[in-house]
């Protein structure tokens, strides 16, 4: 999800929320409350506003920021964008996890899932990681609990993301979790005046299942 749905310019006036410490839940509204999804060396919860001063410091790096919309620039804007999420996921249209590695509570990540149809039946996800933890496994875990999570507790039949097609990183994870590369957008992204084309993948609800049931990584 390189557009982010979240613009700082936008929401500028949206106050700062307070979350609570997350717990482990087996069964939830996740409009009310996200679940604690974990699996081995990562866990995804809820975003917290002591999550916004090492998001601040890990995601608004150049190399980090470079195929993004671009993040919020202040740690007041992070708690800003930690609200916004907040209020997005109570409304039904979005939901947002922080990635917060084996053995810490330090969110260094992010995965998103935003609604595409009203009925949430076709949607997009997106993931973005400090640069010191990429290649270490977080995005391989995280992706599979997040589209999980997609599918069995949102109902999303549809799971798009895009990536510039000269961000080899982010389209060589989006393979390797089983999406598939659909098409070529051109020139659908923009980022300090420079226009890029993208892939576009998805992930399709009955495809993740089948290959679930029988324990192997999708296949095309």
């Amino acid at each position: 999800m390189e557009k982010m749905p979240y613009s700082e310019a936008l929401h500028a006036s949206l106050p700062a929320m307070e979350f609570p410490v997350a717990h482990h839940v087996t069964s939830t509204d996740w409009r009310q409350q996200l679940p604690v999804l974990a699996a081995g060396s990562v866990t995804l919860r809820a975003l917290r506003d002591d999550d916004a001063e090492s998001l601040c410091q890990l995601l608004t790096t150049d190399e980090v920021a470079r195929f993004i919309s671009p993040p919020p620039t202040s740690v007041e804007g992070f708690r800003r964008f930690i609200g916004w999420a907040g209020h997005e996921q109570a409304a039904g249209r979005y939901a947002c996890f922080a990635v917060v590695p084996a053995g810490t509570d330090t969110a260094v990540g992010l995965f998103q899932v935003r609604q595409l149809d009203a009925e949430f039946q076709n949607a997009e996800w997106g993931f973005v990681l400090g640069s010191a933890h990429w290649g270490t496994g977080l995005f391989a875990a995280g992706a599979k609990l997040i589209v999980d999570f997609a599918i069995d507790a949102i109902g999303v039949n549809r799971l798009e993301a895009r990536a510039a097609v000269l961000n080899g990183r982010g389209n060589g994870a989006l393979a390797k979790v089983g999406a598939v590369r659909e098409a070529v957008l051109r020139q659908s992204f923009e980022r300090h005046g420079q226009r890029y084309d993208q892939h576009l993948w998805s992930i399709l609800a009955s495809d993740w299942r089948a290959a679930r049931r029988v324990s192997t990584p999708l296949v095309h």
